[in-house]
């Protein structure tokens, strides 16, 4: 079956680098995703079991479309389209920035959850840990979040930092056009309750009332289902195929698997994890470019794209991305 995620230590690299601002402090840190992805993946393969590959097609025939014949499309009107070109959207990303910018600070129950989009755990960055320190417990104690703006991967984001057993958390929010009111969705008017059916209501509660939450109820007992399901059709040998050798998976994995409780240790007693050196391969490789390019996520083929202005790269899948690179390399 698959490796269980999040095992891997050795190989941890933050999505982004830079330092929490306000006034005149600093406070270095790296933001890593505090969830992830499902821990179990059905894929889309053929009855072979070779990986699949999405293609565009026009609604006017049947011929597939290559990455170059993408463009995308303002609709102004309905079926009325603006196109709008890559350096032009390009040119829109905020400047780049190492910085999260603490614009103020709120009381943490005026944030609702419903703005609340991703979280990332910040981890000390750095040789010291006490202003990330004082300011964990600050905002714990305050009970108040940070309300701040960073830049990452070509997007200015806006988050509420927080505080909580002596960590940072960031927590993308979503903007106030993006959440809907109680009132656009037609809920009726309150109406009043007699005496007797709150009492009913209120012990109906208590009878299910607990000091605290079962995790166990928060299990994904779907996934836990289609594991045993794989398992019993292995040992019998049903519906069991593998890929050809020369058959590559296209899509990347969506789920960016970390385990931050070695990290959080060891960063917050003041220690950095060492990155391991690449090795220098002499001779001819038997992956070559290709093989290099590959051992690296999609954002950062596409930022080498972007460095290098490779044309069409914003609609290249990962493999293309690859495939891109490779041939400039060689010009």
């Amino acid at each position: 079956m698959a490796e269980e995620p999040g095992e891997d230590t050795e190989n941890l690299k933050p999505f982004w680098s830079g330092v929490v601002t306000f006034g005149l402090v600093s406070v270095p840190v790296s933001l890593f995703p505090a969830t992830r992805g499902t821990t179990l993946r059905l894929r889309m393969v053929d009855a072979q079991g070779n990986f699949l590959q999405r293609r565009f097609f026009g609604s006017d025939d049947s011929k597939p479309l290559d990455a170059e014949d993408l463009v995308r499309g303002y609709e102004y009107e309905k079926d009325q389209f603006i196109i709008v070109e890559d350096d032009e959207l390009e040119a829109l990303d905020p400047e780049k920035s190492r910085e999260i910018d603490l614009k103020q600070f709120v009381e943490l129950h005026e944030l609702s959850p419903l703005h609340f989009e991703r979280a990332y755990f910040l981890v000390p960055n750095g040789s010291t840990t006490k202003a990330y320190r004082l300011l964990a417990k600050t905002l714990e104690q305050e009970d108040r979040a940070g309300i701040a703006t960073f830049v990452m991967r070509g997007k200015e984001y806006l988050c509420a930092i927080i505080a909580e057993r002596g960590i940072l958390r960031a927590e993308t929010l979503r903007f106030s056009e993006e959440v809907r009111s109680p009132d656009a969705i037609g809920l009726p008017a309150r109406d009043s309750h007699d005496a007797a059916t709150v009492k009913q209501f209120t012990k109906a509660i208590k009878a299910l009332k607990a000091k605290t939450l079962d995790h166990g109820e928060l299990e994904d007992k779907r996934s836990a289902g289609i594991v045993k399901l794989a398992d019993k059709k292995l040992l019998s040998g049903t519906n069991v195929v593998q890929a050809s050798d020369d058959t590559e998976e296209v899509e990347e994995s969506s789920s960016n698997v970390v385990d931050l409780m070695e990290v959080l240790k060891e960063r917050l007693q003041g220690k950095l994890r060492a990155r391991a050196a690449p090795q220098r391969k002499t001779g001819k490789s038997a992956t070559g470019r290709g093989g290099e390019l590959k051992s690296k996520s999609k954002a950062e083929l596409y930022e080498m794209a972007q460095t290098r202005d490779v044309p069409g790269r914003s609609t290249m899948s990962k493999e293309k991305l690859i495939v891109a690179l490779t041939s400039e390399r060689r010009q």
